[in-house]
């Protein structure tokens, strides 16, 4: 990597640091892999599927795969009114990284933990 690309990479508009900033977090990706193991989801399910997260915490999160094109509202005018949530094609692709991220880590936790274990005894 050159100098060049290194600033890039730690600019502000960065397109990686943009686009982690909004699926990076722990809601937002639990998010993404809940409604790619259960397709099509309403508000409770998800919360349901996830269960640490608050409902306050989980609409705040919908917003933002929401509106970055990632995840699709759809809003049936029914009584009781039903609102269901899926995954766009868009919120689909990212999808192979983030199971080759959850293996990763599943196979290097225990090492993880030790070298933390190591870090904290100096």
């Amino acid at each position: 990597m050159n100098r060049n690309e290194i600033r890039d990479a730690l600019s502000p508009n960065c397109p990686v640091r943009n686009v982690l900033s909004r699926v990076g977090d722990k809601w937002s990706m639990l998010v993404l892999f809940t409604l790619e193991a259960n397709r099509s989801q309403r508000f409770k399910e998800l919360q349901r599927n996830i269960p640490d997260i608050s409902q306050k915490m989980l609409t705040a999160t919908l917003k933002m795969p929401g509106g970055d094109g990632l995840v699709r509202r759809v809003a049936f005018s029914e009584i009781p009114p039903r609102v269901e949530y899926s995954l766009t094609e868009k919120g689909q692709s990212p999808l192979p990284l983030i199971d080759n991220l959850l293996s990763w880590a599943s196979e290097n936790m225990a090492d993880i933990i030790e070298s933390r274990k190591r870090y904290l005894l100096k």
